[in-house]
């Protein structure tokens, strides 16, 4: 199965952006930084560009056609060897091509082919990947006894 066959509404010449993020990983307790490529959309794309802090390293504007074959995914030459594929590449990288569709002004943000380094990335806010959240009794909220009457 191509990447295509499950969007007839791109096509190879379709804009996206790719991002280069810095994420982290919990091993025994403590954090562990590793790069990931991801795709980014277009409204995640302008709030970079409104200097809101990100974890992007860097972003470049491809077809998706580029990057997107039949068997596999080329890394875009400007990213690290060994930086890893986000989870859901391929479904991740389909939905972002289609925001870029349907907001074209976007792709006047970085040109087609072209590589961009925020001047907002920041790693106070890390992300981390393999996160478990976990439910506590005492976040339970206690609610009016009232609540769900009716007077």
């Amino acid at each position: 199965m191509t990447v295509f066959s499950s969007a007839s509404d791109l096509s190879p010449d379709a804009y996206c952006v790719l991002g280069l993020a810095t994420c982290f990983l919990r091993e025994d307790g403590a954090l562990h930084p590793i790069e990931v490529i991801e795709p980014v959309p277009s409204a995640a794309l302008e709030a970079i560009f409104k200097d809101v802090p990100t974890s992007y390293q860097q972003l470049v504007a491809v077809a998706l056609g580029e990057i997107a074959s039949e068997t596999e995914f080329p890394k875009p030459p400007s990213f690290p060897t060994g930086a890893q594929w986000c989870e859901n590449f391929q479904e991740r990288l389909l939905a972002a091509a289609r925001t870029y569709q349907s907001r074209p002004q976007s792709r006047d943000l970085i040109p087609l082919g072209d590589c961009y380094e925020p001047k907002n990335y920041s790693l106070e806010r890390k992300r981390v990947l393999n996160a478990a959240h976990l439910v506590r009794p005492e976040d339970n909220v206690k609610q009016h006894p009232l609540t769900h009457q009716t007077l």
